[in-house]
């Protein structure tokens, strides 16, 4: 019975990364100008994700349609992101946004938290 249920949440995690590929935004249009300071604060951010998880795909959809391009790092996969995300965030829980601002470090969970953070941070921008 786990064999199936695991093979389940793997085939509904494939399909669900497929809708969102089909179905996926246009990405924000801006000045280069623009969009070159979006990049730079896009530098103090990461994302720790499963790639099939449908929070993450959910966030990773808005950064796909504000056009920032933050690194992502697969909690799932990756040992080491793994280890980070549980050590420096404190618990293994996706979707966390990681933000870096001079010294100081916020893990960011919950993706309605994240979204709302990204939409009022490079929405107008």
């Amino acid at each position: 019975m786990p064999v199936i249920i695991k093979a389940l949440r793997v085939g509904l995690g494939q399909l669900i990364v497929f809708g969102d590929f089909i179905t996926r935004p246009a990405r924000k249009k801006r000045s280069p100008q623009a969009q070159a300071s979006v990049e730079q604060a896009a530098r103090e951010l990461s994302l720790y994700q499963f790639h099939a998880c449908p929070f993450c795909v959910k966030t990773r959809r808005t950064l796909h349609r504000l056009n920032v391009p933050v690194a992502l790092h697969d909690a799932k996969n990756d040992e080491t992101a793994r280890q980070a995300l549980l050590n420096e965030g404190g618990r293994i829980k996706v979707p966390c946004l990681r933000i870096q601002e001079g010294e100081k470090v916020t893990w960011m969970y919950e993706s309605k938290v994240i979204i709302d953070y990204l939409n009022q941070r490079f929405g107008a921008v």
